[in-house]
């Protein structure tokens, strides 16, 4: 499984992951999310989305590990990817076909998001 993570850049940034090279993604507190990320596993890919003014999929990661020992507070440590070349804005998202019956569109206000193989390489550009 593929997974979107939303972020609010002046909060934390896809620029800030790619400085630290990983970090442990926290402070999310919605029971869907939460069970979304207590479901991922090592390797697993990533995109990271700016929430706010910028509402784009900004860049890619991948899961290092998961200690779900505390079920209401996982910690997954992720390791930053690359920049996308192009982002995605949320109208793009919301136009696409791809998209129709995804959390992303949805549930908007879900910060943790499954994606199936083909949304995760429309989102990057593969």
């Amino acid at each position: 499984m593929d997974y979107l993570l939303k972020t609010e850049p002046s909060v934390y940034s896809f620029a800030d992951l790619e400085r630290e090279k990983a970090t442990i993604w926290d402070g999310v507190t919605n029971p869907a999310a939460v069970k979304h990320l207590r479901e991922m596993k090592p390797a697993e890919r990533l995109v990271i989305y700016h929430t706010g003014e910028e509402k784009s999929a900004v860049g890619t990661a991948s899961v290092i590990s998961v200690d779900a020992t505390d079920p209401k507070i996982p910690k997954v440590k992720i390791k930053a990817g690359k920049s996308i070349a192009t982002p995605k804005t949320l109208s793009q998202i919301k136009a696409h076909k791809l998209f129709a019956d995804s959390p992303l569109v949805r549930q908007g206000r879900l910060s943790v998001v499954p994606l199936t193989s083909a949304q995760y390489d429309w989102l990057v550009g593969a």
